[in-house]
């Protein structure tokens, strides 16, 4: 018996050893200055806004020296152990989906809320988006890197950690040479808070944001409509509480056609072990809503960190 309690126990820290040990996924993008300063930009309309993004299609066929460089940035996390999403093929996909994406909407005429960049994060699927710049420096015949790191949070746009450096005047006239010298004495440290970040969202849950809508169909459906003796509002206050992390999230906001939540921490993974997004976490709502309640609902989304529920239409 006590061989088999030692079994056991031993099996459990090891569990709990890989699962500390897993990193989050990457993916290396260049910076919104670099591609600015190079010309890569392109310009949408986001809901009546005229938006700059960067154009990541334009700079990967127009830059060999950008697949060079985002190689070399790859091929120093993967030495690290962490996974990695590949921008170009990404960039493929979104392609591929756009014209479906175009064409999804509801009865009522609305479209999908999600900027260009919000959907190369949802597809991508990616932890954390690096965002790189660099410039060369010349002296003579020498030249030097000087690089900027940003490890980005996908789901929230936080910077959680930086590194920039110059490195030394080489008579290399190789960029990928010359990045990897000037990054090399940083990177363990920016490797080092990447995975401390993403420690911290296996305690205490990834953030994301929700929004709560209502279809203004003249039925006069609202929030404040009750349900066995809670207003629905209350109900899905509960529900928040009950799914979140530690019952931690913040209602910024509400109305009676509209509840705003921010700070909402959701668990990294559902049952089956697949990265959780606020997608997925809305969509157990919609279920939930509709399963006890015939609430029907859609969800749109805007990111992997913030997804509307508009209720009261499919």
């Amino acid at each position: 018996m006590k061989k088999l309690l030692l079994l056991i126990s031993v099996c459990l820290l090891a569990t709990n050893g890989f699962g500390q040990a897993k990193k989050p996924t990457l993916m290396v993008v260049p910076s919104d200055v670099w591609c600015n300063t190079n010309g890569y930009m392109q310009t949408f309309d986001n809901m009546g806004t005229t938006q700059k993004i960067p154009d990541y299609k334009a700079a990967l066929q127009s830059n060999a020296d950008l697949l060079l460089v985002i190689s070399t940035i790859n091929n120093l996390m993967a030495d690290r152990g962490f996974p990695l999403k590949n921008l170009e093929s990404t960039v493929k996909s979104i392609e591929q989906r756009a014209a479906e994406d175009n064409m999804t909407t509801n009865k009522s005429g609305a479209v999908l809320a999600e900027s260009p960049l919000d959907r190369l994060k949802r597809i991508a699927k990616a932890d954390i988006i690096i965002q790189l710049t660099w410039t060369v420096n010349t002296q003579g015949p020498k030249k030097s890197v000087t690089f900027n790191l940003q490890g980005i949070d996908a789901y929230t746009d936080k910077q959680i950690a930086g590194a920039t450096g110059t490195g030394a005047l080489s008579f290399s006239a190789a960029l990928p040479i010359l990045l990897e010298e000037a990054v090399l004495g940083h990177i363990d440290n920016f490797s080092a808070r990447l995975q401390n970040h993403f420690e911290d969202l296996f305690k205490n849950g990834r953030e994301v944001r929700v929004d709560i809508r209502v279809f203004d169909d003249g039925s006069g459906f609202d929030l404040e409509k009750e349900y066995d003796g809670y207003e629905l509002t209350e109900i899905i206050d509960n529900w928040m509480a009950d799914n979140t992390v530690q019952g931690r999230y913040s209602k910024s906001d509400a109305s009676p056609n509209f509840i705003h939540f921010e700070q909402v921490r959701i668990p990294l993974y559902n049952v089956r072990g697949q990265a959780m997004d606020s997608e997925a976490f809305v969509r157990e709502l919609m279920r939930f809503l509709k399963s006890k309640y015939n609430i029907p609902s859609k969800v749109m989304t805007r990111g992997l960190g913030n997804t509307v529920l508009v209720l009261g239409e499919k």
